[in-house]
């Protein structure tokens, strides 16, 4: 059998386990960004927290548990996080970006250092 059939779908090299998705939308980059860190999209990929209230490389937790740390904030293009499932050992990297598409935008999410595919 070869190497690559026995390796498991999203393990890394270095970096464990890694899951992706990218989506395009018929919105500008500027209303997909807003909409991703304001309260009613945080509470879809984070939790219930006012990403405004959380501080660049200082540790957050949100009600529910999760934990974490903005890395990389970068307006209207990306932010990379280190982000925490109150049931994990484990620390993961999550990165979030939007990229313009003509008049659309995608929207692409990015989870690495996640320990296993469950």
């Amino acid at each position: 059998m070869s190497k690559l059939k026995d390796k498991p779908i999203g393990l890394t090299r270095d970096v464990g386990f890694q899951v992706g998705a990218r989506k395009t939308f018929a919105v500008s980059l500027e209303k997909a960004w807003d909409f991703l860190v304001s309260e009613n999209g945080t509470r879809l990929w984070l939790d219930e927290i006012d990403i405004d209230k959380i501080e660049l490389k200082t540790e957050f937790s949100t009600p529910n548990g999760f934990t974490g740390k903005i890395t990389v904030f970068k307006p209207y293009s990306h932010l990379r996080m280190q982000w925490r499932h109150p049931d994990w050992e484990n620390t993961s990297t999550l990165q979030i970006r939007t990229i313009p598409n003509k008049n659309k935008t995608i929207i692409s999410f990015h989870q690495e250092k996640l320990s296993g595919i469950e």
